[in-house]
C-alpha cells in the first residue's frame, strides 16, 4: 500500500460521523420519500408488463442500493467535495427522490419516464466521473446503474401500456 493510499484510508476512517450523514440522508430519505408515496390502488390498476417483478422486491432492493449511493457519494465527498462526480451524485439523489412523487404522487408515468432518464444518465455520469477519483464508489454505482436501467424500461412499459 502506497503512502498516499494509506493516508486516503485513514481519512476515510476517521470520518464516521459524515459516513452517517451520507447513509441518513440517502436511506432515511429514501425510506421517507417511499413512505409519503406509496403506490396504492391507483398502482395496483395499472397493466402490468409481464416482467413487473413483485411489489416486496422494491423495499430491500431499494435499502440495498441507497446504502450503497450513500457510501458511494460519502467516499468522493472525501477526496473531492466540490468535484464534478459530487456535483453529479447530488444531481443523480434529487431526480431519484423526486421520482416516486411524479411517479405515485402525481400519477404521471410520462413526467416519471423522463425524470427516470435523466437519473439513468447522471448515474451513468458519476460511474464515469468517480472512477478516476475513486474507483470503489464508481464499482458502487453500478448496482444502481442496472437497477435504474430495469426501472426505466418498467416505466416506460407501465407508460405504453396505460
Amino acid at each position: 500500500m502506497t503512502q498516499q493510499s494509506h493516508r486516503g484510508e485513514a481519512a476515510m476512517a476517521g470520518n464516521w460521523g459524515s459516513l452517517l450523514f451520507f447513509l441518513a440522508l440517502t436511506v432515511g430519505g429514501g425510506l421517507g420519500v417511499g413512505l409519503f408515496t406509496l403506490p396504492g390502488e391507483w398502482y395496483a390498476g395499472l397493466v402490468k408488463p409481464s416482467f413487473n417483478p413483485p411489489n416486496w422486491i422494491f423495499g430491500p432492493v431499494w435499502t440495498a442500493l441507497y446504502v450503497m449511493i450513500g457510501v458511494a457519494g460519502w467516499r468522493i465527498y472525501l477526496k473531492e467535495p466540490s468535484g464534478p462526480a459530487m456535483k453529479i451524485w447530488w444531481a443523480a439523489l434529487a431526480l431519484n427522490f423526486i421520482w416516486s412523487p411524479a411517479f405515485f404522487g402525481a400519477q404521471q408515468l410520462g413526467l416519471a419516464l423522463v425524470i427516470i432518464l435523466a437519473m439513468l444518465a447522471c448515474i451513468l455520469a458519476f460511474i464515469a466521473a468517480s472512477r478516476r477519483v475513486d474507483q470503489p464508489a464508481s464499482l458502487l454505482f453500478i448496482p444502481y446503474a442496472a437497477w435504474v436501467g430495469f426501472a426505466t424500461l418498467l416505466n416506460g412499459s407501465l407508460f405504453l401500456l396505460n
